[in-house]
């Protein structure tokens, strides 16, 4: 593992350090007047341009259809950040080569903002492993998104005092929808009896924390390998006991398993969204709401 960062760290300072590339180690002013940030994945772009509306230029890391547990960047995904003010990554083990690619950058200009910065973690139940003690889902509660923006707002002030003010208006506008799409739903799952419900792979825990629901999966938080005969056999017994009627099953997750425990137990297989990918003109806010109805649904 060491040896395979040490190359990677060399690449990437090759990249940036080349003259041909034509990429100057430190950001110049952007031509269009807007803030220049650099996110890692979908939902962080989301947040930036729903705090930054048209004082943004957002770049994405992470490619749409990519798992983003999975993504190890080569130096050419990374040249954006020599030219970035602002970088925002998840934090919590979501992008594990985030340190060692703003120090490879050599951006000293460069605002780094972890979004999930201040959250109190959801621990990881299968072990630290190679991304970390921690949950990183957090950008799938409506709490955490709040959270989120939040910190986003920071990093954006901090590149661009003078529009604060706007900042701050869009930052506030934001988690009053966020706050009232969670009030909601706060209500309606209240009314359910069934609390549990069954993933691909454990993605919800935040989401279930905002709204005291328990979430079981096939998989465990990073996608991660596949259940044994054992794991899967408890799982149907859980379904049962849990009355389970719905096995949702997320973009990025290989649908197999979740299929066969979902016959098993006489169950419908139904998609859910981590929002780690675009999807057209659907919003954030579109999206949770959709899976938020979804689940409820699923509990009645």
């Amino acid at each position: 593992m060491l040896k395979k960062w040490a190359a990677f760290i060399l690449c990437v300072i090759a990249v940036f350090s080349l003259p041909s590339c034509g990429v100057p180690r430190q950001p110049e002013a952007s031509n269009t007047g807007k803030v220049r940030v650099s996110v890692t994945f979908h939902a962080l772009k989301e947040f930036v341009l729903a705090v930054g509306g048209d004082k943004v230029d957002v770049s994405t890391i992470i490619p749409s259809g990519t798992e983003p547990h999975d993504f190890e960047p080569k130096a050419q995904d990374l040249v954006g950040l020599g030219q970035a003010q602002v970088f925002v990554y998840n934090g919590l083990g979501m992008e594990t080569w985030a340190d060692s690619a703003v120090t490879a950058a050599g951006n000293k200009n460069l605002i780094v903002a972890e979004a999930a910065k201040g959250i109190t973690p959801i621990s990881n139940k299968n072990g630290a492993g190679d991304h970390g003690q921690y949950d990183p889902h957090v950008w799938l509660s409506l709490k955490g998104a709040q959270l989120e923006a939040k910190n986003i707002a920071a990093a954006l002030i901090q590149a661009d005092p003078s529009n604060q003010a706007y900042y701050e208006a869009r930052c506030t506008q934001f988690i009053a929808q966020l706050e009232a799409l969670y009030t909601e739903y706060s209500a309606k799952l209240k009314t359910v009896s069934r609390k549990s419900f069954v993933t691909g792979h454990a993605a919800f825990a935040y989401l279930c924390r905002d709204f005291g629901l328990i979430q079981n999966s096939v998989g465990d938080v990073f996608a991660e390998g596949e259940p044994s005969a054992q794991q899967l056999a408890a799982l149907v017994d859980y379904c049962k006991a849990n009355r389970v009627t719905t096995i949702f099953v997320e973009e990025a997750v290989s649908p197999d398993i979740s299929q066969t425990l979902a016959s098993e137990v006489g169950a419908s297989v139904q998609a859910i969204d981590t929002l780690e990918n675009s999807s057209g003109q659907e919003t954030y806010l579109d999206r949770m709401s959709e899976n938020l109805k979804n689940i409820y649904d699923s509990l009645k």
